[in-house]
């Protein structure tokens, strides 16, 4: 199969991680793909395949020379984002994009524009997957593992020279815990990429710092009839506690370098009320401002209604990899010396959000970020682009090859 076919293939199997489930992986469904990916690794060649019980799944190209080469690990996630479905997707591909409107679903009037998702501009005369407007496609990252799974089968096909290659997929990235059992010793990678979204020009090396806040507003519940003086209304005060915070400090507002809060979920009544915020920042040193801001928030209502009506926890996710990357810049230079090899200008640009590579670079295993041709992530709006899903295949086999 090439990359397209693998990649239609892996959508169309629901695999949404769930944030609530204390389960490794959190969903079962994550276990069907793991397997089903384990079966198709065995068949190309890759040795000891297999899903652990956490399941991660493992793979190992051994050595084909005695050369010194480093062993060179390459990750993907198998999960997709609660933020929409990923049950039933169903993909189309729109072929030599003229660069106008796209329309998603006729009946459901779900539009796609250009002047809404710019991204759109630098894709025309190029072939596209998008989805049917009622789920996400799941791009992030089943295009990283298509373009992996091609580049292994290209790789032991051709019987390249190469050092020996590490593979692995994780589940539950999207919920924080994709790297939480992963065993690095096993694995045996000197160094790793992630291949996870974005353009396929990019080698990424800065993402967030990252935070969450858990905020628990308790009211006092009193009949409606004879409430005044009485009621505090848990609902009421948690908007009152997000009024609190920076307004323009929302995803909304912000790009590059500049971090938010984001408030992804909230539920309740009048007695208890509950949000979630996750906080981020490249900078450690905002990133504690804004954590105070909650803290402030906290206090402040606290006063105005009395202790123990906010109870704010936060708690640290992952932090920025920069510096710890930049100790051995080899591993980024040796991804730029590629792409200018196949002819694409190299950059690499600020993460606006984490990998399983942040987590796993804290733990010891250096691993900077590639791009899959993947774009507008966690919606309906989500699409991919098969010319630089293929240029990732491509990619991934220029850097074995310069190693």
């Amino acid at each position: 199969m090439n990359v397209v076919e693998r990649f239609l293939t892996y959508v169309k199997m629901e695999s949404t991680s769930d944030p609530l489930s204390l389960d490794a992986p959190s969903t079962p469904c994550q276990l069907v793909l793991a397997q089903a990916l384990v079966k198709e690794m065995g068949e190309i060649g890759i040795q000891d395949a297999h899903v652990d019980e956490f399941g991660i799944v493992y793979g190992w190209i051994p050595a084909t020379t005695d050369k010194p080469l480093p062993a060179v690990g390459f990750i993907a996630h198998m999960d997709t984002s609660p933020d929409m479905s990923g049950k039933n997707v169903s993909p189309r591909i729109i072929h030599d994009y003229d660069g106008g409107d796209i329309v998603l679903n006729e009946t459901l009037n779900i539009v796609m524009t250009p002047q809404e998702f710019p991204s759109l501009k630098e894709h025309v005369h190029h072939d596209l997957i998008v989805t049917d407007g009622t789920t996400l496609l799941g791009a992030d990252d089943k295009a990283g593992i298509a373009e992996i799974m091609c580049f292994a089968q290209t790789l032991i096909k051709e019987k390249r020279e190469h050092g020996k290659i590490c593979i692995a997929f994780t589940p539950d990235e999207e919920v924080g815990r994709g790297t939480v059992h992963f065993d690095i010793e096993k694995f045996g990678a000197d160094f790793a990429y992630t291949v996870d979204g974005g353009v396929i020009n990019s080698v990424d090396y800065e993402n967030f710092n990252a935070a969450a806040a858990q905020v628990t507003i308790n009211g006092k519940s009193i009949h409606p009839g004879s409430a005044k003086g009485k009621m505090v209304n848990a609902l009421l005060v948690a908007m009152e506690f997000h009024q609190l915070l920076p307004q323009f400090e929302n995803p909304a507002c912000t790009d590059g370098y500049e971090g938010f809060h984001h408030l992804h979920g909230m539920s309740g009544g009048c007695e208890q009320a509950s949000m979630e915020y996750i906080i981020r920042n490249h900078d450690a040193t905002i990133l504690s401002r804004q954590k105070q801001d909650f803290e402030r928030a906290a206090d402040f209502i606290n006063k105005k209604y009395g202790d123990g009506t906010a109870m704010c926890e936060i708690s640290d996710t992952y932090g920025n990899i920069r510096s710890l990357i930049e100790q051995d810049m080899s591993i980024i230079e040796r991804v730029k010396k590629a792409m200018i090899a196949l002819g694409i200008e190299p950059q690499s640009t600020p993460i606006r959000g984490g990998t399983d590579g942040a987590m796993l670079t804290y733990r010891g295993l250096l691993c900077p970020n590639l791009g899959t041709g993947g774009y507008q992530c966690h919606g309906k709006y989500e699409y991919a682009c098969i010319n630089e899903m293929e240029m990732g295949v491509k990619l991934l086999l220029k850097i074995v090859e310069m190693m």
